[in-house]
Parts: C-alpha cells; sequence; structure tokens
C-alpha cells in the first residue's frame, strides 16, 4: 500500500490489480494487513481477493454495498515469505482500496 487508493480495475483472475506485495521471502517476518474498499458503482459490487497464488483455497469474495462508505474487508490477516494481495471485481473500476501494514520484523 502506497498511501494512495487503488482501482481494482480486472473482472476476472487473468485481470488482477496487485494491492501489496511482501518485501522479502523470508519466512520470519510477516506483513499484518488492514484493507477497506469503497464501491463507486450504482449498484452492489463483488470483490475477489487472492491472499497469495490464485485459487480457491486463497480467494475470499466479499459484496461491497452500493453508498456504503469505506467498507472494511480486511481485518488484520498476515501475509508472508513474497507473497502478494491482488484483486478482481465484478464490475473493473468500480471498487478503491485503501488501507495500511504493520510489519513484523523478528
Amino acid at each position: 500500500m502506497s498511501g494512495q487508493n487503488v482501482l481494482v480495475t480486472g473482472e476476472s483472475p487473468d485481470q488482477i490489480t496487485i494491492l501489496h506485495s511482501t518485501s522479502t521471502s523470508s519466512s520470519v517476518n510477516a506483513d499484518e494487513i488492514y484493507l477497506y474498499a469503497y464501491n463507486s458503482k450504482n449498484d452492489d459490487v463483488d470483490l475477489t481477493l487472492y491472499w497469495g497464488p490464485t485459487g480457491l483455497s486463497n480467494e475470499l469474495k466479499v459484496t461491497i454495498p452500493y453508498q456504503a462508505g469505506r467498507y472494511m474487508i480486511v481485518d488484520g490477516k498476515l501475509l508472508m515469505s513474497g507473497l502478494s494481495v491482488t484483486a478482481f471485481c465484478s464490475s473493473g473500476n468500480g471498487i478503491n482500496i485503501d488501507g495500511y501494514v504493520n510489519r513484523f520484523i523478528y
């Protein structure tokens, strides 16, 4: 997270948007990630996050309600080992993501 909103532009797993990448491949350091979504469309939008590699076992699906304001989607989940958090949504250019990361170095 760069401190700015990230617009989720893709509408399929082949068009994922990278939200955050861990900076190290070390398995002893961890990023604690908090993410919020804002729906700028005129209807509810389905958002799919991949926590690490793409695939069903790493998938988190959430519906972002229309006019819900800044909507929490991740509440401190850990990521490590050089992995990334990526996303796509049911309506391209419809979801803005922001958040913050606490990095733990052991």
